[in-house]
């Protein structure tokens, strides 16, 4: 299989790509989703979610201080 950015992949090989997609490589193509969840469930008045690319994941902060987290009820993914 031949991804997006032109590399080659074994059949049946999985991966994560530099956008955060767990990918895999089958007899019938490539097949990316999310590797990570992103959060719905916060007060997004008061709050800001920031995504870390080197993590895969988010982080959900007081827009006024992003040292103070803030809790998330929901995440989806």
């Amino acid at each position: 299989c031949r991804d997006s950015n032109g590399e080659l992949h074994k059949f049946d090989s999985q991966w994560r790509d530099p956008d955060c997609n767990d990918c895999s490589c089958s007899r019938s193509g490539i097949s990316c989703c999310t590797g990570y969840a992103t959060p719905v469930g916060y007060d997004e008045e008061k709050c800001v979610s920031i995504f870390n690319k080197e993590t895969c994941s988010y982080k959900v902060v007081e827009k006024d201080n992003h040292s103070k987290e803030c809790p998330v009820h929901e995440w989806v993914g």
